[in-house]
């Protein structure tokens, strides 16, 4: 992972909720906030809440009691996450890095992350942190992206940036959000940070729009891939956004479209 691929900056946070949230996140984010919720916590603590998805699932269905820290290391994602969420006396929102939390040892009963572990630059050391601020008898629960493969959109897009700019192809989401997806390996570490019963899901859903365009709008314009097309080609934000768009017709049709999307949901007790 790059240093840049942790800035979702400008207008990429509006984007990022405005497309990215409805097209790739919310089926996964009611998943992780049903499970989230099944276990009955008082003392929450979210990491990388991004602008928010599962923050507004999860918040109705707390217990009246709860105290839910909602943090993000990115300050413009927790400002607009913030800004979505309705005034709730239980929440608190704090710019942190997961990798050094602020907070005193065995003081959350769950601590939780929907696609936030990919960007870890030392996952050893988040898994570690989140081990040492869980009580006894806590759980991590999180997620994160299968491969690329697995989720067209995502690949489509990449593909298709790649025969635009091939002496330089951006490769954020493979690179990235999709860089972390050996189930195997995540159980290796999560067990060298400390955690026991680890046990892993995969989970396959189905993105929707009404359009091409919307995926392509979605990945070329809500995500670092702008960042990475801007620095390519200055002025053709448009051009490649239009590029991503074709080759989503071109292999699921011209008018509303649908594709796979595939996670694993991972959850370890202390």
């Amino acid at each position: 992972m790059l240093e840049a691929d942790k800035v979702f900056a400008g207008s990429i946070p509006e984007n990022y909720d405005c497309y990215m949230v409805p097209l790739i996140f919310a089926p996964f984010a009611a998943d992780l906030a049903r499970r989230a919720a099944a276990l009955m916590p008082i003392d929450i603590l979210e990491i990388a809440a991004g602008t928010g998805a599962v923050t507004r699932e999860l918040a109705s269905r707390l217990l009246p009691a709860a105290n839910y820290v909602v943090t993000d290391l990115n300050q413009p994602m927790l400002d607009f996450a913030a800004s979505q969420q309705a005034p709730d006396r239980r929440i608190k929102w704090q710019q942190v890095d997961a990798q050094t939390l602020p907070f005193e040892s065995a003081v959350f009963d769950l601590v939780f992350c929907q696609f936030g572990a990919m960007f870890f630059n030392d996952r050893l050391s988040a898994y570690r942190e989140a081990k040492r601020v869980l009580k006894p008898g806590g759980h991590y629960l999180f997620n994160v992206w299968d491969r690329i493969e697995e989720n067209h959109f995502a690949d489509d897009v990449t593909n298709a940036l790649a025969r635009l700019f091939p002496d330089d192809p951006p490769r954020f989401m493979a690179r990235t959000p999709h860089g972390y997806h050996d189930t195997a390996l995540i159980r290796r570490e999560l067990e060298e940070a400390g955690f026991s019963r680890v046990t892993i899901e995969t989970v396959t859903a189905q993105s929707r729009a009404s359009s091409p365009r919307i995926p392509a709008m979605a990945y070329c314009q809500g995500t670092v891939l702008r960042t990475e097309i801007e620095a390519r080609a200055p002025g053709r934000l448009d051009t490649a956004t239009d590029c991503a768009a074709a080759a989503i017709e071109a292999r699921h049709g011209g008018g509303a479209v649908a594709a796979k999307i595939q996670a694993h949901v991972i959850l370890a007790a202390v």
